[in-house]
């Protein structure tokens, strides 16, 4: 393989990984914070157990989303160097201010909150975890800030070879932006708020504590069911407005060779991109145009229409990214999120009715199995969102080609790419390790979430 099939492939392999750790850290970062705030203003001591055991696998999972993070930030200047040198007067600011400020603030606080039990008065206490869950959400913001800006290039201006910053202000005010920022807020909800389902549901299916994570599983259910409805209604606004600066990106989301007036939503399809077109598919009549526009006759512009149009307007050139990936990375993501909102009603449901949850057990399989479904959802529109951009790093601005470095070894390139996957996967064995370990478990045998309730133990839940 080439540098740029490498160093693409490098760079999606880390990012992808990490991103498994963002949606968790912001959702169950928020969840804690309301935990303890329950504990605060009513003085239920319950709380402040939920509040610590949940915070304890936050605390795993942000720690994995650190190391894995950091990586990335090296590949800029060495595999993108190219790219670093176009666009690093800008992409650098957003990054500065996510490390310097959101990062480190996150960071102290989560420190303070972590040995402060007991220590700080109960409303300083409150106030560490919610600065620490607010700098996580700012966190999100500036890098989606920087990344917006290669989605949807907004406030530059090209001056000897390099695109310079002149507006700020357009930066933070980039359409691309406020339609995706929420979308990654609302994705990190409905994470954390499956991720206390399942955890739950594992423990009530082995019989621990069932009053402690029947409570945690009710309280998780709301915010699965409130996070899932939210993430697909801020989603579908998204594909809507990516489809007016993208709109190749959505015609491949679609399989659309030829323009069509009205456009079909397709279920399936067998996509023939060497030939561009399609050798069966199944379709909803419509479908597409009143996705994007609300009524079943609207123009949707087809890949190889646009294909034409962007020959014309940067050159010659293959414009047309990997349909079959994008294509199917969509509808992983649609049918991820379809099965968290049934699950989410069916949870409701199950909470409406008067019998425990715990008696529900085949329900309570089915949620443990659904632990798995928002990182499906997450890396899938993570993948379409990114390699819907090909062949462009900065959307119109600069190619693949011209980002990559130029100088780095293929053979170092290879080697490192194989050392990454050695690390991540000794890292992945490590974190569900520790998951299994302290999530899976009886609190009613944790001496120290125990011992801090003031000697009552499990049988507050009894």
């Amino acid at each position: 393989m080439d540098t740029l099939t490498l160093s693409r492939l490098q760079f999606g392999v880390t990012t992808i990984y990490h991103f498994f750790f963002v949606p968790l850290t912001i959702g169950l970062s928020f969840l804690v914070a309301i935990l303890e705030t329950l504990y605060v203003k009513k003085g239920d001591v319950r709380y402040k157990q939920m509040a610590k055991f949940w915070g304890r696998l936050f605390l795993i999972n942000f720690s994995m989303g650190v190391v894995t993070g950091i990586v990335q930030e090296f590949q800029f200047g060495m595999n993108w160097s190219g790219y670093s040198r176009f666009v690093g007067d800008i992409f650098g600011a957003p990054l500065a201010i996510e490390a310097l400020v959101a990062f480190f603030l996150e960071s102290t606080f989560l420190g303070v909150w972590i040995f402060g039990w007991e220590k700080l008065s109960k409303k300083v206490h409150l106030a560490s975890i919610w600065l620490a869950s607010i700098a996580a959400s700012l966190s999100a913001f500036w890098i989606l800030l920087a990344n917006s800006f290669m989605q949807n290039p907004v406030g530059y201006t090209l001056n000897n070879g390099r695109a310079e910053m002149t507006d700020f202000g357009a930066l933070l005010t980039n359409r691309h932006l406020w339609f995706q920022y929420p979308h990654v807020l609302t994705s990190g909800l409905t994470t954390a708020g499956f991720f206390i389902v399942g955890i739950s549901a594992i423990n009530i299916l082995r019989k621990n504590n069932k009053g402690f994570f029947e409570k945690s599983f009710r309280f998780g259910a709301v915010a699965a069911i409130i996070g899932t409805v939210l993430v697909i209604l801020v989603g579908h606004e998204q594909t809507r407005s990516v489809a007016k600066e993208q709109p190749m990106k959505i015609a491949a989301a679609e399989a659309l060779w030829e323009t069509s007036a009205p456009a079909p939503f397709a279920i399936v399809a067998n996509i023939d991109q060497e030939n561009r077109t399609n050798n069966g598919d199944l379709t909803i009549p419509g479908g597409l145009s009143f996705l994007l526009y609300y009524n079943f006759s609207g123009e949707v512009k087809g890949i190889n229409d646009l294909q034409t149009e962007l020959e014309a307007t940067h050159g010659t050139g293959d414009y047309i990214p990997p349909v079959a990936v994008i294509f199917y990375s969509f509808r992983v993501m649609v049918a991820a999120g379809g099965l968290m909102l049934i699950l989410g009603i069916a949870a409701i449901v199950i909470m409406k009715k008067k019998r425990p949850v715990s008696d529900y057990r085949k329900w309570m399989t089915a949620f443990s199995l659904a632990l798995i479904l928002p990182y499906l959802a997450n890396a899938a529109g993570w993948l379409m969102a990114e390699m819907g951009r090909y062949p462009w790093v900065v959307y119109g601005l600069q190619t693949m080609e011209d980002g990559v470095s130029v100088v780095t070894d293929p053979v170092s390139l290879l080697i490192s790419l194989i050392g990454f996957v050695a690390v991540y996967t000794i890292l992945a064995i490590a974190d569900v390790y520790l998951i299994k370990r302290h999530g899976i478990k009886n609190p009613e045998s944790d001496q120290e979430i125990t011992s801090s309730i003031e000697g009552k133990g499990a049988s507050l839940w009894t």
